[in-house]
């Protein structure tokens, strides 16, 4: 299948094996999901009605609307309200009949091949690289230098601001305190974060990933900061802010 688009909705085939599971339960496992774009950020997965639990589905006799995809009847997975919409025949977007789209939060595990997946999908096209580097970074908050390196670690991820890694040895420790804050990336795993000083502006400005994914582990224990919210310096000079949705 070659690759389509309708409005912003991308949709195109990926030859990975998918499954999802809800309480224990494979509900769908497929080699022949469809990557759909959906949003610009990330594609969500879409599964041959043929590689679906259809047993574990309840359709509730509502129906959910896209201007993109159409309407499309909600179903009921394994007891979760609401978890699923299956495309029929009269989807707009050929490719997406008769294919099942699941509430990625709904779902209690995804995988891709044997390894777990979090968050969303990952999307082909986004890259993450690591580079170690000499620049100067300084980063101040209200004012106050929190951290000084000169040995930086630079991620680099399609789509976001470049990202300075930084030693915890060059970073204020005591200015931090921990937050109840967890994330997850679906390619760098699992953050946990800092917040700097007492009031809201510094809540959650600092993480790191303790044990990230293969692909990322040159960041493993590094901290970064939200570029967004506070002052960096690279090699002396002030950078402007970057305007992106963690703004």
């Amino acid at each position: 299948m070659e690759p389509t688009k309708r409005g912003r909705v991308r949709v195109e085939p990926t030859a990975k094996r998918v499954r999802v599971y809800v309480e224990g339960l494979p509900v769908a496992d497929t080699t022949r999901a469809l990557l759909v774009w959906e949003v610009p950020y990330y594609p969500t997965y879409y599964f041959p009605v043929e590689d679906v639990r259809m047993d574990a589905l309840k359709a509730t006799g509502e129906t959910r609307h896209s201007p993109s995809r159409g309407d499309a009847p909600v179903h009921d997975v394994a007891g979760r309200p609401g978890a699923a919409v299956v495309h029929g025949d009269d989807a707009p977007l050929p490719e997406i009949r008769g294919h099942v789209r699941f509430d990625w939060d709904a779902m209690d595990n995804w995988f891709e091949e044997d390894e777990e997946v979090f968050v969303h999908a990952r999307d082909p096209y986004t890259r993450v690289d690591v580079l170690a580097a000499s620049r100067h970074v300084r980063v101040e908050v209200g004012g106050v230098t929190v951290a000084d390196s000169r040995s930086p670690r630079i991620l680099f991820e399609t789509g976001l601001p470049p990202r300075y890694y930084l030693p915890k040895t060059d970073v204020r420790l005591d200015l931090l305190r921990p937050s109840e804050t967890v994330t997850r990336c679906p390619y760098k795993g699992r953050a946990e974060y800092w917040s700097v000083g007492e009031d809201e502006q510094g809540k959650d400005l600092v993480w790191s990933y303790p044990t990230p994914l293969p692909e990322s582990q040159k960041i493993a224990g590094l901290v970064a900061f939200y570029d967004e919210k506070v002052d960096v310096y690279i090699d002396g000079v002030l950078q402007p802010r970057p305007k992106t949705k963690f703004a």
